[in-house]
């Protein structure tokens, strides 16, 4: 038996919009206790910041490296978590003392599974000062030490919630996280778990409405709705390598580019992104041990519509179902956030965070690094 903690997620997607907190009471086991999830928008001036620090990380070589104005940036992004736990805290009637550890994702601005290399900004030292709460941070570096990709680390969360769904959800099931990246978790019949990214989430579609429209991403579809699927455009991107290649690999923002101005109105280059963002998980699906039976969609993906219909009319000609995270008792936006709270209990408990059927690592390994809050705060 592990002890069972309080503990806070912080999680910064790649879709660069905020933090999302999430509280969990977990044993880093079987026993997880979901709690009060909320947010903290980015301003759109700081949203700039990171993205353009997306293009600074690009010279790094080697992970402690912070060119350009990064390393301010790490501060301000810091500071910014440090904020989102105060309010989390003062919004649910909390103090510090009531938390055992915070989990820090912080944003991730290079991952280049090939050279080894993650690098997410955040120094868990200051939030462990600015908060008065220990802080589990810098989790993907050990596994990539260890041969591994790096990602995903939320597949051991998304088992444990298995465990628990109603009986009707037909096993295997498949968690699908629609982020800016999506990625899937399969959890067999046996209880097996295997994992991996699955291509472009929401990122083609928010670089493409931002770019021709001036906004942050199509809200619920609704510029998609109105285009048609260009098939060629389409194909250009589900006929990459990635697709078909026999070892799963973790991806970065940039290894899906959208396409240039030219090549669609903006309608249609929107309709064209979502279906390729649905088309993806399933041809992804396809280097799965068993065919799913059931897909539950967590993060941002699942609240546009034209997404989520491409993906149940797709997986119903399989004979699979598609649910979202709410149908499923879950919440889809803290998922990622209560994963993080899970994982860092998880390492305190020096239990594995990743295994070799999830991010390709030798053998299932502990990760983490520890920060420990000032005494007296």
């Amino acid at each position: 038996m592990h002890e069972v903690l309080t503990a806070i997620g912080l999680m910064s997607g790649t879709s660069l919009d905020g933090v999302d907190v999430a509280l969990l009471r977990t044993d880093g086991a079987g026993r997880v206790e979901r709690g009060p999830a909320s947010g903290l928008s980015y301003d759109p001036a700081f949203r700039r910041r990171l993205q353009g620090a997306l293009d600074t990380a690009k010279t790094i070589a080697r992970r402690t490296e912070r060119p350009g104005d990064l390393a301010e940036i790490e501060t301000e992004l810091t500071l910014r978590h440090a904020r989102a736990v105060r309010e989390f805290l003062e919004k649910n009637h909390m103090v510090p003392g009531d938390v055992d550890v915070l989990g820090f994702h912080g944003q991730t601005v290079l991952h280049r599974p090939d050279r080894a290399l993650t690098v997410q900004l955040g120094d868990g030292d200051l939030l462990a000062r600015e908060t008065g709460i220990n802080v589990v941070w810098d989790m993907r570096a050990n596994d990539m030490v260890q041969g591994g990709q790096g990602a995903p680390l939320i597949p051991v969360y998304h088992a444990a919630l298995a465990r628990n769904l109603p009986e009707d959800f037909a096993a295997p099931v498949v968690f699908v996280n629609i982020g800016g990246i999506s990625n899937l978790t399969f959890i067999g019949t046996g209880g097996a778990i295997v994992a991996f990214d699955s291509g472009p989430g929401n990122t083609l579609i928010d670089q493409w409405v931002e770019a021709h429209a001036g906004i942050p991403y199509d809200q619920g579809g609704m510029i998609a709705s109105e285009g048609r699927v260009l098939a060629g455009l389409a194909e250009r991107y589900l006929e990459s390598p990635f697709f078909t290649a026999s070892a799963r690999r973790s991806l970065d923002r940039n290894d899906f580019i959208p396409p240039a101005g030219g090549e669609a109105g903006l309608e249609d280059g929107a309709r064209t992104l979502a279906h390729v963002t649905a088309a993806a998980i399933l041809k992804s699906a396809g280097h799965l041990p068993e065919p799913p039976a059931t897909y539950v969609i967590c993060g941002g993906g699942r609240l546009n519509r034209v997404v989520m219909q491409d993906l149940a009319d797709m997986a119903a000609a399989q004979g699979a179902r598609v649910v979202s995270a709410e149908a499923a008792g879950l919440d889809g936006d803290s998922m990622e956030a209560e994963a993080w709270a899970y994982l860092a209990v998880r390492s305190r408990a020096g239990l594995p965070l990743s295994f070799p059927g999830t991010t390709g690592v030798r053998e299932a390994v502990t990760g983490g690094m520890f920060a420990e809050a000032p005494s007296g705060t």
